[in-house]
């Protein structure tokens, strides 16, 4: 058995693309693939409960919900959206990779035969699946190409996140259309706005629904997301979550973890820091930390816009 696993606390790329590459390898099985032999059955499954917006997207194209599974020991995976073994299964270096596929940088995975690695600096890992079903010549069903698409809108946040490439833009047309959705916007609108209800959510709910960690230069640093239509929707919660936000630094030894209240509608984000050299902050961004956080206008994307800069900043301390 191949399993097919995203990082985790999976968003809606990781699970969606873990679904459809796991299709697109047993097609590629049947037809007698070039690229790679595959001998063995591909099932996906994910590392954690599936978000709100990604259960909307699932529930929509009437695709059922992977099982959980957590640790590589012993067992052949593809990899698809992350290349990192902080945010693989656990005993990843047990585990024997025979494929990644991917849009972030190249983390730290290796391994010791070769494999298929696609990795395009596109706005979502579904741009590159749909670019292999087009470069193998496999058919896309309605239901893969509506999980590619909304895979899509919600990495690229409605086209707005500066990932966005115009790859993303053509594939998305294209799926679009299979998919049968006739209003692109409207339908990324109505996928990113399952995420916007943080009503019921614990504080730390809201801070680990989209989280990951880094090593920066030798310091640990936590960078979480939570996408709002609009930022009204938090803003009476804002003390708790900073609250909340000390306790996991404290209790997990990082040096610095930064949330980001991405507005989609204003195109920004409130940057909530809490960090033991503020003045990281002002040397990265441009702009001091005032209080609890910073507004940083035009800045959607954690991958490209929060994470790099930091990391250079790091690097020179």
């Amino acid at each position: 058995m191949i399993y097919v696993v995203g990082h985790k606390k999976p968003d809606t790329d990781s699970v969606c693309s873990a679904i459809v590459f796991a299709y697109l390898l047993n097609e590629w099985k049947k037809a007698g693939c070039k690229i790679m032999k595959i001998d063995d059955e591909a099932v996906p499954v994910i590392q954690g409960e599936p978000n709100a917006e990604t259960k909307f997207v699932l529930e929509k194209f009437g695709v059922s919900v992977p099982e959980i599974m957590t640790d590589g020991e012993g067992k052949t995976v593809a990899l698809v959206d992350h290349s990192d073994k902080v945010q693989s299964l656990d005993n990843i270096d047990k585990a024997e990779i025979i494929a990644i596929v991917d849009h972030h940088k190249i983390g730290d995975v290796t391994t010791p035969n070769p494999i298929l690695f696609v990795n395009f600096p596109v706005g979502c890992t579904a741009t590159v699946l749909k670019f292999l079903f087009d470069k193998t010549g496999i058919s896309i069903p309605k239901d893969m190409a509506g999980l590619l698409l909304a895979a899509i809108l919600s990495d690229t946040v409605v086209f707005k996140s500066a990932t966005t490439t115009d790859m993303d833009k053509e594939a998305a047309e294209e799926l679009a259309k299979i998919a049968g959705i006739d209003d692109i916007t409207q339908f990324g609108i109505d996928v990113k706005s399952k995420l916007s209800d943080v009503s019921g959510m614990t504080a730390k709910d809201i801070i680990m629904r989209d989280f990951k960690d880094y090593n920066m230069s030798g310091k640990k640093v936590g960078v979480g997301q939570i996408e709002l239509v609009d930022l009204k929707m938090i803003e009476n919660r804002i003390d708790e979550i900073y609250e909340e936000l000390g306790k996991i630094k404290s209790e997990g030894g990082y040096h610095t973890i930064v949330l980001m209240l991405t507005d989609i509608m204003k195109e920004g984000t409130e940057l909530m820091v809490i960090t033991d050299q503020p003045e990281i902050v002002e040397k990265t961004f441009g702009k001091k930390l005032e209080g609890k956080s910073v507004w940083l206008d035009g800045v959607m994307s954690r991958k490209k816009q929060v994470v790099p800069p930091l990391e250079k900043t790091f690097a020179s301390l």
